[in-house]
Order: structure tokens, then C-alpha cells, then sequence
């Protein structure tokens, strides 16, 4: 990867860059500028096709509702098959104080944005994933759909399931309506894991790598809870400002079941033990 060559398609020039750790899917840098500091990300256009854009498209998409901070977008785009996205760079400062609270009430508001179906405008990515956001009046259809049996039939063709397990996932599918509250779809954030969040100088929540859909609420709120958690004071803001369905916690396991197939699908491991263990209890 020249990226020499591919800076100098930037609308700014680079005095000097570092590469950055951390990232499974990008490859990152933090670059300085005559007009600032910039994060950059990179990867391959052509097997992950307009990915940047799609994901610049859901921080602004967030950025609008007016609710959550994400990093300001500055500019998007490809050469020599290398697609880029340059965001405003923010100094992660997760050591300060983290005013959870304020994070809690402003996705509670952001997840009482809702339209008349489930899906998005456009089909995204989650990681490296496409995302598919065909409309669907019902959870029950778009989980259904384009989550569950849609990652089913690609695990069972990496031969990583048997029809066992894509069998269970259509009963678990078959009792979606019986198991989820009836919501209208909210604006979700889609991938919101604690790696995903910044916390930036005036010790605001900032948000990165969104995978944006209108879904059902608990699909963040399970999100948060898959590797680590946040602190308890922001799920207890979250309820105060928008008070959470019976029995959230018992369905956690079905909202965590699309993310685990993800990473399955991506990485292996103990996240396909999980995928087959929440198949076989909810099925």
C-alpha cells in the first residue's frame, strides 16, 4: 500500500502520520496537517465496496439526530483501490471522569427517533459485514431476515453450523413476536461494544464505527453488555429517561445472538460456542 501516494489524494497536506494499533478489520493513522490533526482509515475498496462512505454516511446520519457526539467527517473517498475516510481526530481520554449520565438520558432521546419500518435507507456494513436494511414492517421480519437466518446460512456454508443449528435458528425466529416487546423501530447506533466509543477533552461520549439501522432498542442496550458493559449509572439514566421493557435482561442473550454471529463469522473461537448456545436455548 503506497501511502504516499494515497495522501496526497487528501484535501490538505501531511507533515507526518503514525500508524495506530488496535484496529481488526482497517488499517489507521493519526496524521498531522497544516490545518490540524486527522484520523484516516484505509482498507481495500473492491471487496468491501463503498464501506467508508456508508459508514461516514451513519456518522452523519447520527450526528443529525441532534442526541449523541460522534467525530466530525472531513472527507471520503478512493484511489488505486484504496478507499479512505478522514475524521476530525479526538484524544481518547478515558482515564478522566466520564459523565455516563449525560451518555445514558442522550441515547435514551436518540432511541425515541423512530419511522414507520425496521432497516435503513441503505445497506451498511458491521465490521467487514454487509449489513442488509431491506424495510420491514415487523422486528419479527427484519431480525428475522436480514440478521438471524442471514448470517445462519453464511456460518452453515463456512461449514462452521450444521443444519442443527440453522434449524434452531429458524424456530428462534419463528418465536421472536412471542419473546419481544412490541416497539417502534428507533434510530440505533448498531454497533455500540465499548471499543466503539471515545471520551473526548470535555469528557463527553464520543461515538465511532457505527453500523446505523432503525431496530429495536434492546439491540444497543444488548450491544453495551457483550464485552464488558458500561457503569451502572448509565443504564439506570437510560431507564429514567426512557423506562426499559419487562424482563430486558432475559432477552439479552437474543439481542447479543446477531453481534456474536458477526464475530463468529469474522473471528471464531468462544463466539461461535456462544452462538450455538443461544440457538439451542431460545429454539
Amino acid at each position: 500500500m503506497d501511502l504516499n501516494l494515497i495522501f496526497s489524494e487528501l484535501p490538505f497536506k501531511i507533515i507526518r502520520y503514525k500508524s495506530l494499533s488496535g484496529g481488526d478489520i482497517n488499517n489507521s493513522f493519526w496524521v498531522e496537517t497544516e490545518n490540524g490533526n486527522f484520523f484516516i482509515k484505509l482498507n481495500r475498496a473492491k471487496p468491501y465496496p463503498q464501506m467508508f462512505r456508508k459508514e461516514a454516511n451513519g456518522l452523519l446520519y447520527l450526528s443529525d439526530s441532534g442526541f449523541v457526539s460522534v467525530p466530525k467527517v472531513i472527507a471520503t473517498g478512493e484511489s488505486n483501490n484504496i478507499q479512505y475516510l478522514v475524521l476530525e481526530w479526538i484524544e481518547d481520554n478515558r482515564s478522566k471522569t466520564t459523565s455516563w449520565e449525560d451518555f445514558g438520558v442522550s441515547l435514551a432521546k436518540m432511541h425515541q427517533i423512530v419511522q414507520p419500518c425496521f432497516g435503513f435507507k441503505e445497506d451498511n456494513y458491521i465490521g467487514s459485514i454487509k449489513q442488509i436494511n431491506t424495510p420491514s414492517h415487523t422486528w419479527e421480519e427484519f431480525y428475522s431476515e436480514c440478521r438471524i437466518l442471514k448470517l445462519a446460512h453464511i456460518l452453515f456454508n463456512q461449514k462452521k453450523i450444521g443444519a442443527q443449528e440453522l434449524n434452531q435458528g429458524q424456530n428462534v425466529c419463528k418465536k421472536l413476536n412471542e419473546i419481544f416487546p412490541e416497539e417502534k423501530p428507533a434510530l440505533l447506533h448498531g454497533d455500540l461494544w465499548s471499543g466503539n466509543y471515545l471520551v473526548s477533552s470535555n469528557n463527553k461520549i464520543v461515538l465511532i464505527d457505527p453500523a446505523v439501522y432503525y431496530g429495536h432498542r434492546e439491540m444497543d442496550l444488548g450491544m453495551t453488555l457483550l464485552f464488558g458493559g458500561f457503569p451502572s449509572c448509565f443504564y439506570e439514566a437510560y431507564s429514567e429517561e426512557y423506562s426499559l421493557e419487562k424482563n430486558w435482561k432475559q432477552r439479552l442473550p437474543l439481542t447479543q445472538l446477531y453481534p456474536l454471529m458477526v464475530h463468529a463469522i469474522l473471528f471464531n473461537g468462544n463466539y461461535l460456542l456462544e452462538v450455538k448456545k443461544v440457538l439451542k436455548k431460545f429454539s
